[in-house]
């Protein structure tokens, strides 16, 4: 076999960054997960993992800040045949609640529908959990690509059972905090509610760039004891006008954190020139090499990121490939402090 030249372009039937690793020498192995049934603006995260497997085979596999992650062997499995049938049925049983802006309250039909999607959508969390724990159990990094931002709740739940006291570093434009939005039980509006308060072991909820919230949600994170932070963009803008270091404030952001971190990344958390196609995008949130200099503080602090999920990544009409570009290096990135911080 010839041997891998991390500076040639990548070859054909070539894995993700043209890597030819397997996932059984893979020290990371990424989960793809095409749903998106519950998104409430516009959909198409469903289509993030192929996104950011054809962009990632023109990522430079050597970077300044994290060095040479394709040395410990990066792993993207194949899209699960369940996984689309699932998305399918949740779409066309979600739909309807959607066009009426969410289901009402005695209609029957919409109460059967959403039995139906919160079914598929407890049907997902199973089968990331368990595709997650199970790799996990292999001494593998299981990495989660989204889809929508509900897909990584049961990643999160298998992380934090291994990892009592976990906290999460919530990168996003959106809270998150709804309680079944719009019905749907596991709506990506309400995935880190279902986190706060389905999974004790979090110890603490980090969330920066939040720019999109209702007041319930503010209340919410408010009424948590200090179990949920939020860093709220305009506050950190204003910051910034006022003559505060963004690293200062990156050092009260981390300084929340307990040491160990599970890393979850909805790419609309950044300014959405970067992502302009995402499902549902925000004015304002971090630069890229911001949002990279955040997470590289929490390494330089001497904490552990644990595990990383990256979601919402959403390729354009007519083949634009710009958010799948954006993400394939924000996602090499995420593994990138991820294992430098492991050593």
């Amino acid at each position: 076999m010839k041997p891998f030249d991390p500076s040639a372009a990548a070859q054909e039937g070539s894995g993700i960054y043209g890597l030819p690793h397997t996932e059984d020498d893979a020290r990371v192995v990424v989960v793809p997960v095409p749903f998106d049934a519950t998104t409430s603006y516009r959909r198409g995260a469903a289509g993030g993992p192929a996104a950011v497997l054809r962009a990632s085979r023109q990522v430079d596999l050597y970077d300044r800040e994290v060095g040479r992650p394709y040395e410990a062997g990066i792993y993207l499995q194949p899209e699960a045949t369940l996984l689309a049938a699932l998305n399918e049925d949740g779409r066309a049983a979600a739909d309807p609640i959607l066009a009426a802006g969410g289901a009402e309250d005695g209609n029957a039909e919409h109460q059967h529908l959403l039995t139906r999607v919160n079914g598929i959508s407890e049907a997902v969390n199973k089968w990331v959990y368990d595709a997650t724990a199970r790799l996990l159990d292999k001494g593998k990094m299981a990495v989660i690509l989204g889809g929508d931002h509900a897909v990584p709740f049961g990643a999160i739940q298998a992380y934090a059972e291994r990892h009592p006291g976990l906290g999460v570093l919530h990168i996003d434009a959106h809270a998150d905090l709804r309680d079944a939005y719009e019905g749907f039980t596991y709506s990506h509006a309400s995935v880190m509610h279902n986190v706060a308060t389905r999974i004790p072991a979090v110890g603490r909820l980090v969330q920066v760039g939040i720019r999109d919230f209702s007041e319930d949600e503010a209340r919410f994170a408010e009424a948590s004891g200090g179990r949920i932070q939020t860093f709220y963009d305009v506050d950190l803008a204003r910051g910034r006008f006022e003559g505060e270091p963004f690293a200062r404030q990156v050092e009260r952001i981390v300084a929340a954190l307990p040491q160990e971190v599970y890393v979850s990344f909805d790419i609309d958390g950044l300014d959405p020139a970067f992502c302009p196609h995402t499902g549902t995008p925000v004015p304002g949130g971090l630069h890229f090499h911001e949002a990279s200099y955040l997470v590289g503080a929490v390494v330089r602090s001497g904490r552990r990121i644990v595990g990383v999920d990256l979601n919402e990544v959403a390729p354009g009409p007519d083949g634009d490939d710009w958010d799948g570009n954006v993400g394939a290096r924000l996602l090499y990135k995420l593994i990138g402090w991820a294992l430098l911080s492991g050593r």
